[in-house]
């Protein structure tokens, strides 16, 4: 990987000379631990590319992607780690995915819904965290199911008595795990692919240096082992792209 000028790309990534990055402790996935101290992929993905920028890191932590999305959108982060979909595009500049999350469904166990294609009908209503990557996906796809949004999809099935529960397959099975009455519907009904991201403002040389760094820390490794480390499936790690 050839890199630029890091002076140059730090002063447009972090103008005030630290890089903030926005991290989701609301994907179990993605990021654990408490606000004052994270941990997970992207914790380490955030402290490495501040690493090659010579920058020191800081943290705004959230409970949810919309939040975290916001604090990008309204210059309080340089650095997000959000799912890529359209309705984001338009405002955040997209690296390289390094990971690849399932979104799911659950059902009760003596549902009729057997398969995604199933959930697509009138009078399905799905939980949904508001402003997921699922709730975005869904609200794009689906024609007749509903979607019902919350703080989160499980609360929200559980309390309006819904006929579905969408959410990533790791959080939803251990869910499951505690409650036998459900039970997921195989398969995914979508891929998430999660990635780093900056405004659109950045520079292009930029963007493109925060694609080429994941590309390679997902590429020699470095993604897989941090996953391993946070306690999760290291097989999450993005496909390398050729």
């Amino acid at each position: 990987m050839t890199l630029p000028d890091t002076t140059a790309l730090a002063r447009d990534l972090a103008p005030a000379g630290v890089l903030r990055a926005s991290v989701n402790l609301g994907n179990p996935v993605l990021a654990q631990g408490a606000p004052d101290a994270p941990r997970g992929v992207t914790v380490e993905l955030a402290g490495e590319i501040a690493r090659r920028l010579g920058l020191p890191v800081e943290f705004l932590c959230f409970d949810a992607a919309r939040k975290s999305f916001e604090a990008m959108t309204t210059g309080r982060a340089d650095l997000c780690f959000l799912a890529v979909e359209p309705a984001r595009e338009a405002e955040v500049a997209f690296a390289a995915p390094y990971v690849h999350i399932e979104g799911m469904y659950a059902v009760p166990a003596e549902s009729r819904l057997r398969t995604p294609d199933d959930v697509d009908r009138a009078g399905v209503r799905i939980g949904v965290k508001q402003g997921s990557a699922y709730d975005l996906y869904l609200t794009r796809t689906l024609r007749h199911a509903a979607v019902v949004r919350g703080t989160d999809g499980v609360d929200v099935f559980h309390g309006e008595k819904l006929e579905v529960a969408a959410g990533i397959r790791q959080p939803l099975t251990a869910h499951l795990a505690e409650r036998p009455e459900l039970r997921l519907v195989e398969p995914a009904f979508m891929t998430i692919r999660q990635a780093v991201g900056t405004t659109k403002a950045r520079q292009p040389e930029t963007v493109r240096f925060l694609s080429e760094t994941v590309a390679h820390l997902t590429a020699s490794g470095f993604v897989a082992e941090a996953l391993s480390r946070s306690g999760q499936d290291p097989a999450l790690a993005a496909p390398v792209e050729r």
